[in-house]
């Protein structure tokens, strides 16, 4: 075992979670991560009403008696989810652990701290770590540069990312972006960081809710096989380089408005990809770590085997470096 702040926090036994992911953070997913050992997040508004979102929190605890958190994003939309209903549910359900991201969540961390729920705060800059800090949060998750998703505006990579956060953080820390096997978990602890964040290597797992041929788009990918949308927007999201993606970047370079490209990005569209396992079919989320991915194992294998290789690295190949 790897015991650090995180897992001794949120009651884990390996220092791994995995963090909400739109359409994919679903029981089957974050059951089997909850039973390797690790810490899985259900995805709320993965879920189309605050109910729907507490029969799936009843629905994974059918098949795990082991700890997992809820993810609440919170973005600006013309029609916002109701976000208080999906806090309320979570409170209600019993959920001792979220992880929140986005656009102000003072109002909700406020509310899951009153009820006793522990709060990890996904951020992008260690400013923002800061502010989290001083709102209150229990721990950060920090996004690195290399990140599906939104990686934020700064382009800092985790290599810098995770150590100026340790510096001025006192909550434990949790890196995010690039994280797919064991010399990366080895790398985040000598970094600063209490544990990692997986999202694209999850995806590539047997109990992913997505068809295997994006799971096998990911295998084949390499580390260079992402697009940045929405840079001029400033709403930066990296996803997987594919014909939609590269069209979308063409009209985005252009100069023309989200309007134009609305067609093409829209989640609908990109879930219906998921489904089908045709990766040219829509946009989706994916990282630079899909270079690092070789295989589709079950959830435990993954941990399994990030869990051992980090320690042979941390005891054998490091340790053998220090002279006599």
């Amino acid at each position: 075992m790897i015991k650090t702040r995180f897992t001794e926090l949120f009651g884990v036994e390996h220092p791994i979670a995995q963090g909400g992911m739109q359409w994919v953070g679903t029981a089957e997913l974050v059951a089997a991560v909850a039973n390797a050992g690790a810490l899985g997040f259900l995805t709320a508004l993965t879920q189309p009403t605050p109910e729907a979102l507490v029969k799936e929190i009843a629905r994974c605890r059918t098949m795990t008696d082991k700890p997992f958190g809820v993810n609440l994003t919170i973005l600006p939309a013309i029609t916002p989810p109701p976000y208080a209903e999906y806090r309320q549910a979570i409170i209600e359900s019993g959920i001792t652990a979220v992880e929140t991201a986005g656009y102000r969540p003072d109002e909700h961390v406020a509310a899951f701290k009153a009820a006793g729920v522990k709060v990890i705060h996904k951020c992008t800059a260690v400013r923002h770590a800061l502010s989290a800090e001083r709102m209150g949060v229990d721990a950060i998750s920090i996004d690195g540069f290399e990140c599906a998703g939104h990686p934020g505006e700064d382009d800092v990579p985790g290599l810098i990312l995770i150590p100026a956060t340790a510096d001025k953080v006192k909550i434990p820390i949790i890196a995010s972006g690039g994280f797919g096997d064991g010399r990366g978990l080895a790398a985040a602890l000598a970094l600063g960081a209490e544990g990692i964040n997986m999202g694209t290597r999850f995806c590539a797992t047997q109990e992913a809710p997505i068809h295997d041929g994006i799971k096998q788009a990911i295998v084949a990918n390499d580390e260079r096989a992402t697009a940045l949308l929405f840079r001029s927007y400033r709403n930066t999201a990296r996803v997987a380089r594919n014909s939609v993606a590269e069209e979308a970047v063409r009209i985005e370079r252009e100069g023309k408005p989200f309007e134009a490209i609305a067609h093409l990005v829209k989640g609908a569209r990109g879930r219906e990809g998921l489904i089908s396992g045709d990766p040219e079919h829509g946009i989706w989320t994916a990282g630079m770590v899909q270079g690092l991915i070789h295989d589709v194992p079950t959830v435990a294998e993954l941990v399994d085997r990030i869990m051992s290789d980090a320690k042979a690295i941390i005891t054998a190949r490091l340790a053998g470096m220090l002279a006599d």
